[in-house]
């Protein structure tokens, strides 16, 4: 559905809690400094993963004190604590009231998840049930296992009336929950809807990539160094975690309540490759992935010169090159007028289903601060990346505009998700 045509829907909120910072101030922070949030990880060195780096986010356990009562968290696991830090922090940065004893029906939410709880059946339940102990494995093990609890606790947290589910999608999952939540806005089913992706840091969520030989594995002792968008020596992605919240809300009800507007969801599409083409479960449709793109802008109603800033999916593999050059192409702007790209996955690693929702913080962020961050560890560019070399920049800028980025996800299964962000003025 073209904007033209439908209700506007204005982010109003927005909740973070990533390998790099808890909260806007310390996320934005270490976006506009280039503070990596990738460590070594011990247990994974305990279990001889490969890759023994990933972005786990900081002081969990303090955290969740603050948030939650001693009755919430008995059924809750990381994935779900992350989810729900983010959406509490998201509705209270769009200044909605406390929940009270009344469901809200104009107020849902749409929160993804890419592994849902591997964690509890890895650690709990398999266990449990392979040594014959299932009926001391306690009631609250069901709700922790099923991908849908992320948003569930969302809904009985906030008292929400409207849709409330969970979307899986690989890698694109977190920017394809906005899009869903911003369509259920467009479509006058919802005033207000939460809407994000959370991912779980644990090495059974990490694990099967590592068996992929899809991670990097050169870096354990530097794991700074260790995410590599665009570089020639790249070796794999960082497997990351936490959770992006963004609040959407249409435009009459934020300016009814006198809301704060941070940016506009201009337009956005989704789709899959098919597995043609050059698709698989592991790689993207190129011609699809254009698609994509095309058809995000067409529905913003702009033109593509109109496009700042390209916030890309960019994980650290050989795709890096192939994307670059699939934005180039869709957007029909060669390397001489291409705008510029980053990859936040530099900074904080693959969040996985998190991703698209932690880069789509990234980009409001960046627009509201009218900065451009950096991406770390391509100083040495990919060779097919060097012509479009002075639109990557490696430490923050200040652009002259930055009024407009575009924001893409490509996650296995060949699917493609891509979100056209405004700045609000």
């Amino acid at each position: 559905m073209e904007a033209s045509t439908a209700a506007r829907v204005v982010i109003t909120g927005l909740g973070v809690i990533a390998p790099n910072g808890h909260g806007l101030e310390a996320y934005g922070r270490s976006l506009r400094q280039g503070v990596s949030g990738l460590r070594r990880i011990e247990r994974l060195v305990e279990l001889n993963f490969a890759c023994q780096v990933a972005g786990v986010p900081q002081d969990l356990d303090a955290l969740k004190e603050r948030y939650f009562a001693p009755d919430d968290l008995v059924a809750m696991n990381a994935n779900m604590l992350y989810a729900n830090i983010a959406a509490i922090d998201a509705w209270r940065d769009a200044g909605l009231p406390p929940p009270g004893e009344e469901r809200d029906p104009h107020t849902g939410a749409i929160i993804g998840t890419g592994m849902g709880g591997p964690d509890t059946f890895g650690e709990r339940l398999a266990p449990g049930v392979l040594e014959g102990r299932v009926r001391r494995l306690g009631s609250t093990l069901a709700e922790q296992t099923m991908s849908s609890s992320v948003s569930a606790k969302t809904g009985g947290l906030l008292g929400l009336g409207n849709q409330v589910t969970t979307n899986s999608s690989a890698c694109s999952t977190g920017a394809e929950a906005v899009i869903m939540a911003a369509d259920r806005i467009r479509f006058g089913l919802a005033e207000r809807m939460l809407a994000g992706g959370s991912e779980s840091s644990s090495e059974f969520v990490f694990g099967a990539f590592d068996a992929m030989r899809v991670l990097d594995k050169h870096h354990n002792h530097e794991p700074e160094r260790a995410s590599r968008p665009m570089s020639q020596s790249a070796a794999g992605f960082v497997p990351g975690s936490g959770a992006g919240v963004l609040m959407l809300e249409t435009l009459e009800s934020a300016r009814a309540r006198g809301a704060r507007i941070y940016a506009e969801i201009l337009g956005s599409a989704v789709n899959c490759g098919g597995h043609r083409g050059g698709g698989s479960m592991t790689a993207p449709n190129p011609r699809a992935v254009q698609e994509c793109i095309r058809m995000a802008v067409k529905a913003a109603g702009i033109e593509p010169r109109d496009i700042d800033g390209i916030n890309g999916h960019l994980t650290g593999t050989f795709a890096d090159s192939v994307e670059v050059s699939n934005w180039s192409s869709a957007l029909d702007r060669p390397a001489a007028d291409f705008p510029c790209i980053n990859a936040t996955k530099s900074l904080v690693g693959h969040g996985l289903g998190a991703a698209g929702a932690l880069e789509l913080v990234a980009v409001v962020l960046q627009l509201v601060g009218r900065f451009f961050h950096g991406s770390r560890n391509c100083e040495d560019l990919h060779e097919k990346l060097l012509p479009y070399a002075a639109s990557i920049p490696h430490e923050t800028i200040e652009p002259g505009r930055l009024d407009i980025i575009a924001k893409a996800s490509f996650g296995f299964g060949d699917v493609n998700a891509c979100v056209i962000v405004k700045r609000w003025s």
